[in-house]
């Protein structure tokens, strides 16, 4: 049975809302234990792994996953803006231009060739200002100066999961086709990783986002975005392999211990694999309320040996896009970083799309 068929389905308004925080909980929580081997996160935080906030001394932090996801929102947003006021706006310009700010924020220089942004709200908010282990090939794409293209790729070599762990956003844009929504995110995917698997990927999860957005359970969603890439002339096999493999494990009712999700579906440092673990983290921890759902796949999602932050973040988003925002745990909303940002961005996503 699907949650909506169980309780009211949550308004768009909250999913929106949601996306953002959850991935933003599911970042936080990882970034902790990102570079960690899971022998040192249970040596750390007990044989449970890290499960709260309430086991963080230092507090909590998001990472560039939470950032970039943030950024991604302001050029889908601009180029809303221009399209509200009746002037055409190049979509993948603005978000190129977005993440350009946002490099200015890691202290990283573009090269000379590349244009000068102007400054918007989201620039000056100081929690954004923090270099949180971008991913290289996010870096030095942008550095480059050359506005990736489908056809020109920047890193055309490069799967990283920047391109993945970014692209929620995209399917939270209502009033368009499937089709727009696998083009938007795969183009802006070029901006940084060429790699075949890096932009499939970040299509997979855009429409996965996009389908349950729409009402779609989790499971028909992840397999309407399977069914669409796999459509697609441009092709990444082991995207595919990782999300069928996603979907079998999840289904058969046992949980998997990390040393056995990183073996069958990888650590997550590159896009299929992490987009793999967020997704199998949501399905297979079904049951429950909300929240309790929630944060068990958040916590199965960031205990591992591997990119805990990528993972949980994808995780958090679609179960935050499934819910609504009764599904975030209050004392992990208590202790998240920049939450008015966050919500800021959500609104002025709101704005544009819904008035």
């Amino acid at each position: 049975m699907s949650v909506e068929a169980s309780s009211p389905a949550p308004s768009f308004e909250s999913r929106v809302h949601a996306t953002l925080l959850g991935g933003a909980l599911g970042d936080s929580l990882g970034y902790a234990v990102e570079f960690d081997a899971i022998g040192a996160i249970h040596a750390k935080f007990g044989a449970g792994g890290l499960t709260s906030f309430a086991q963080l001394d230092g507090g909590s932090h998001f990472s560039d996953d939470t950032q970039m996801t943030l950024y991604t929102v302001d050029g889908l947003v601009e180029a809303l803006e221009w399209a509200n006021d009746g002037v055409a706006a190049d979509e993948i310009a603005c978000l190129w231009l977005a993440y350009l700010r946002w490099l200015a924020t890691q202290d990283v220089a573009a090269s000379s060739a590349a244009p000068v942004p102007q400054p918007r709200w989201i620039d000056g908010q100081e929690v954004l200002r923090h270099r949180r282990a971008p991913g290289n090939a996010c870096l030095s794409g942008l550095a480059s100066g050359e506005m990736g293209t489908a056809a020109r790729p920047v890193n055309p070599d490069s799967k990283g999961c920047g391109t993945v762990m970014r692209s929620a956003p995209f399917g939270l844009v209502p009033h368009i086709p499937p089709q727009a929504v696998a083009k938007l995110s795969m183009d802006a995917a070029s901006l940084t990783h060429g790699h075949p698997s890096a932009r499939l990927s970040a299509a997979a999860f855009s429409l996965l986002i996009h389908h349950v957005i729409a009402g779609h359970d989790v499971r028909s969603a992840a397999t309407r975005a399977l069914q669409h890439v796999e459509a697609l002339p441009t092709k990444a096999p082991e995207l595919m392999e990782r999300l069928h493999e996603a979907l079998r494990l999840s289904a058969d009712g046992t949980l998997l211990g990390p040393d056995e999700l990183t073996a069958a579906l990888g650590e997550g440092w590159v896009a299929e694999e992490a987009l793999a673990v967020g997704l199998y983290a949501a399905l297979a921890t079904a049951g429950g309320s909300p929240e309790e759902h929630f944060r068990k796949a958040v916590v199965l999602a960031v205990n591992h040996s591997g990119d805990s932050d990528s993972t949980g973040s994808i995780a958090g988003n679609i179960l935050g896009a499934l819910y609504g925002e009764e599904c975030l745990p209050m004392e992990w909303l208590e202790a998240l970083e920049g939450p008015e940002v966050i919500r800021g961005m959500a609104s002025r996503l709101l704005a544009v799309t819904t008035g």
